[in-house]
């Protein structure tokens, strides 16, 4: 192994499991989130991830219950990178219905 991106370097995945994408989040000590104020009906409607040293003092942590709740009710896919082009750590995602263009 020569140590430099691997094959899905930079590939963008797509996926709906719940097992799939708290790994992807708790690998980079992301924790699941929303904004305050976008709760309706007693449910989480913004759907975001808290990552560390990225700013996120405006965001309110929330159960990952409550997260999969919205995600599965809204039908939701989760777009995601595991690693950037040059085989660095990507934490790009996002959350989007499948029946959306692709672009």
């Amino acid at each position: 192994m020569n140590g430099g991106p691997s094959a899905d370097s930079g590939q963008t995945m797509v996926t709906t499991s719940h097992d799939v994408i708290r790994r992807w989040a708790e690998r980079r000590g992301a924790n699941p989130a929303t904004m305050p104020g976008s709760e309706y009906n007693g449910r989480v409607e913004v759907l975001r991830f808290d990552f560390p040293r990225y700013g996120g003092a405006g965001l309110l942590p929330v159960d990952w219950e409550d997260w999969f709740a919205t995600f599965d009710a809204r039908q939701l896919c989760f777009r995601y990178q595991e690693r950037r082009p040059d085989g660095s750590p990507s934490n790009f995602f996002r959350l989007e219905r499948p029946d959306r263009p692709v672009r």
